[in-house]
């Protein structure tokens, strides 16, 4: 006859059993935390633009959009670590340093200044750059189709467009003949490059012009008094990160000394300037995110043409238009893109 197991016995046998559960439990739990440590790292963007955040807000809705088309979503699958340099040009070297100190995939630059930071920073992590300067011209790549080293990115246009900006303009002010233009130094290249366009197109169209320079918002201001007494016919605004940033004030200003004005954003005709005609800013910010992503798909940027904007926009503010007097002709209307009313 079997003998039942002792207290003892039975007591030894429960503790075994519940330690093999414990331990069935453990290693069930650590399963997934270490598929998690296996997970690779989620790539990080680093992202500097020399203005300031509120600036940029709707251009970064079409960076993302373009990176959601190259399939990665910020938060999910790709992290975006931002800098800006709030129109302090100098600090730009700086800014870079810090984002490539970080373990960042691609470097995406807004402007030529912020591109040639990123230049002069590294030869090994990719830079995607957006910017107005041709980039051959400045010296940024080597060529348009085969870029060489590790920059690719948009151009956009705009001092190439200089010329049609100012014929459009005296179609739309045809009794102008004395065109103020104001610039931002501080870009040098890229107001250099569209002064010399402007020069060469006034001359053939037999137009004085006047140049004022601002670097500051405080320097607009003083800049269009001294135009407020001076009484230039019409304004060119030059096109400039900076300048572009400043659509709201640049308009209010405008309006307030009764000059017609040309800009290259159509955030400005918007705000209430006059007429722009230029590149359309948030399809080349898509752009950026759709090159920005094939970066990090793999893709080298020395494989990758910078690409130049295709799509313009010529945009006319019909209210503005009546407030300053003017007549907009029929010919100008069809041909626009937006007219505002």
């Amino acid at each position: 006859m079997t003998q039942p197991p002792s207290p003892l016995t039975m007591l030894f046998s429960r503790h075994t059993r519940r330690r093999e559960f414990i331990s069935l439990l453990g290693g069930a739990a650590a399963w997934p935390l270490a598929a998690r440590a296996q997970q690779p790292a989620m790539p990080v963007i680093g992202f500097i633009d020399p203005r300031s955040p509120q600036v940029v807000t709707d251009r970064l809705r079409g960076f993302r959009q373009g990176l959601k088309e190259a399939g990665f979503l910020e938060g999910e699958n790709v992290a975006i670590v931002y800098r800006y340099a709030e129109n302090q040009l100098d600090r730009l070297p700086e800014l870079v340093a810090d984002l490539i100190r970080r373990p960042i995939a691609v470097l995406a630059t807004g402007g030529a200044p912020a591109a040639f930071a990123a230049k002069a920073a590294t030869t090994t992590i990719p830079v995607v750059f957006l910017m107005g300067d041709d980039p051959v011209r400045v010296g940024l790549v080597a060529s348009l189709a085969r870029p060489g080293g590790n920059l690719t990115g948009i151009n956009l246009f705009i001092a190439e467009l200089a010329t049609k900006r100012l014929e459009l303009l005296r179609e739309l002010v045809p009794g102008a003949s004395r065109i103020a233009v104001l610039v931002n130094p501080a870009d040098r290249p890229l107001t250099e490059n569209q002064l010399a366009e402007l020069k060469a197109a006034a001359l053939a169209m037999g137009l004085q012009i006047q140049v004022f320079s601002a670097n500051t918002i405080r320097e607009i201001d003083a800049v269009f008094e001294t135009m407020g007494r001076e009484r230039p016919d019409a304004l060119f605004v030059a096109a400039t990160p900076f300048l572009n940033g400043r659509s709201v004030q640049l308009a209010q200003l405008a309006a307030f000394h009764r000059l017609p004005a040309t800009y290259a954003l159509r955030e400005s005709a918007e705000a209430g300037g006059l007429m722009s005609y230029g590149a359309s800013i948030v399809d080349a910010f898509r752009q950026f995110g759709i090159y920005t992503g094939r970066i990090l798909k793999g893709a080298k940027p020395e494989d990758l043409p910078v690409v130049q904007s295709s799509k313009f926009e010529l945009v006319i503010n019909l209210n503005t238009a009546r407030m300053l007097g003017l007549t907009v002709p029929p010919t100008l209307l069809a041909r626009a893109d937006e007219v505002i009313e």
